[in-house]
């Protein structure tokens, strides 16, 4: 710790969601930890529908856990004190502290109560820099959404509440990266400006030598230094948020390669249902040997499945319904018929059973599920938060649970608080596949339903295999970007005398004494009275789309993300 007593930190934006924030928080993290630096993640404010569930009960973004199992650190609500998960109707439910508190919309949660979070953001965050050497923090979307600023408690704001440098981070496999570092820069106000330290290049591909004379140019336009160019990795597998192609595709590429042990591949469907949460459920079976995982959305696509998941959603009613729509609520009614694998977890688990009575999350009132398991389902104010221990298949498991639904079984075979009857089997909890005998044996019992001669791998260790991912994030920082001078800025801070880059964020009336223009600076200068008469707050602006508390990406069905439950984060598209 430094001489204040009080650790250092870092706040690791990007110039967009899905830059690379996670991954680079997390490889920092190992990074550390594996220098002898006791480390914390953080993130103010999440949007995500992968959550997970502390020792102690409470919810908080599987992102934070994955950078959390990179600090080698304990999971705790303090890394994560707000967490929004989108639902129906343009609203979000807010969990502060590990707990649901309620639902807003955007313009409610826009509109003061953001505002009113920002003390129990930053005083999180001073207890961990209190009890850490080094915390280092993940933004949300990009610093730059000028709309959100004066509400915002995860990127600027907590930033300067805290004193924190601000690492920038471009994904230039995207292209455009100098134009973005240079745009999310000139877009901050003065005092914002004061705290961008610096970039960091993510995804690159080819000879860096060719990449350096921008980077020298970049520096001569900002005065700040680009700390590492980091290349592209594949096949990292890593939660991040909510983005199903980024946190899966890493993943389902391996397992389509990687050579059977036994004679046959094992051919898993996952339906791709609207506000699909925790869809990291099946990164362990992606990670198993000629097993192969995809996402459908069409019945005729699990026809050669030998599994078929439908997992668990933020919308069950909603989900229940677009399975009907699709047709593929059919082909699972056939399955059943037939003896053919079906596994459902949390909401999945809820749809396969006979009967839902929802007023709380959909307000439908009574439904009828698909009619595969003999259970009934009714939806709690309250929310179920757990982490059970127990057996199936003669192995051990372990799990955790995130859920309103509160299932009576009435028939069938036990099954982690579910129940099987036949080949269709159902449980509340996440994760369970990650206990690997239990894995396998699930794995072996599905293939001789299925008919194949698959066997699983004996030897595959999913922690084993998570850790090897996150020491090859540590590898990417430790041999990719400079650490000796990260650590000068986790430690002293952001340097003093950076440049003010015009034009600076437009004035806002209503945060007196920060404009964006250093004094002594006429606003001509500086462009502001060029800018339209908007003042940078057009309809048509990125973020304006998605200001709903998940906007279009979250809510629309004609949003190709929407089956995904993909949405966005900090409003900006996932």
């Amino acid at each position: 710790m430094n001489g204040r007593g009080r650790g250092g930190g870092l706040l690791v934006a990007g110039t967009t969601s899905d830059a690379g924030k996670s991954v680079v928080t997390a490889g920092i993290c190992r990074w550390l930890v594996r220098r002898g630096v006791k480390v914390a993640p953080f993130k103010g404010q999440n949007m995500s529908l992968n959550s997970f569930v502390t020792r102690e009960g409470a919810e908080i973004g599987r992102a934070q856990a994955m950078q959390a199992q990179a600090a080698r650190a304990e999971p705790s609500a303090l890394m994560n004190p707000v967490l929004l998960k989108p639902g129906g109707d343009r609203s979000s439910q807010v969990v502060l502290m590990g707990k649901p508190v309620g639902e807003l919309s955007a313009r409610g949660y826009h509109g003061g109560r953001q505002e009113a979070l920002l003390s129990t953001v930053v005083g999180c965050l001073e207890e961990l820099l209190s009890t850490h050497d080094a915390v280092i923090c993940e933004g949300a979307g990009s610093p730059a959404e000028i709309n959100l600023r004066r509400t915002d408690i995860v990127n600027m704001g907590v930033a300067r509440a805290a004193r924190l440098p601000v690492l920038v981070v471009g994904d230039i496999d995207r292209g455009g990266v100098f134009a973005s570092f240079f745009g999310t820069t000139a877009l901050l106000s003065a005092e914002d400006q004061s705290l961008v330290a610096g970039y960091l290049v993510n995804k690159f591909r080819g000879d860096v030598s060719l990449l350096e004379p921008g980077l020298d140019m970049l520096e001569g336009l900002t005065g700040r230094r680009t700390y590492g160019v980091l290349p592209y990795a594949g096949g990292l597998g890593i939660d991040e948020e909510d983005g199903l192609r980024v946190s899966l595709r890493g993943a389902v590429r391996e397992s389509a390669v990687t050579a059977p042990v036994g004679e046959d591949v094992l051919r898993v469907a996952v339906c791709a249902v609207p506000l699909m949460s925790n869809f990291t459920d099946v990164d362990a079976l992606a990670a198993e040997p000629g097993v192969i995982v995809r996402f459908v959305d069409r019945p005729e696509e699990l026809a050669d499945a030998d599994l078929v998941i439908v997992p668990g959603t933020r919308g069950t009613v909603r989900a229940l319904e677009w399975l009907r729509e699709r047709g593929l609520a059919r082909e699972l009614a056939r399955r059943g018929a037939e003896g053919r694998p079906v596994l459902g977890i949390c909401g999945g688990f809820q749809m396969l059973g006979e009967h839902i009575e929802d007023e709380v999350e959909s307000r439908a009132g009574s439904v009828a599920g698909l009619g595969l398991l003999p259970v009934r389902v009714r939806f709690a104010a309250g929310k179920t938060l757990a982490r059970p221990v127990g057996t199936a298949l003669g192995e051990r498991v372990e799990g955790y649970e995130i859920h309103h639904g509160v299932a009576e079984v009435l028939g069938g075979e036990a099954f982690l608080d579910g129940c099987r009857v036949g080949e269709v089997w159902g449980t509340h909890w996440h994760g369970s596949l990650e206990s690997d005998g239990f894995r396998r044996a699930f794995l072996r019992r599905v293939a001789s339903a299925a008919g194949r001669r698959f066997t699983p791998a004996p030897d595959t260790s999913f922690a084993a295999l998570r850790e090897e991912q996150l020491d090859r994030l540590g590898d990417l920082v430790e041999e990719h970007a400079d650490t000796d001078a990260l650590w000068r800025l986790i430690e002293g801070g952001a340097p003093a005398g950076l440049p003010f880059i015009a034009p600076g964020a437009p004035p806002d009336p209503r945060t007196a004494g920060d404009a964006g223009v250093p004094a002594g600076i006429p606003a001509k200068a500086v462009g502001v009275s060029g800018a339209p008469e908007s003042g940078g707050f057009r309809a048509n602006d990125e973020h304006s789309e998605h200001s709903e508390c998940g906007g279009r990406g979250a809510h629309d069905e004609r949003d190709e993300h929407d089956k995904h439950g993909a949405h966005t984060e900090h409003g900006a598209p996932a």
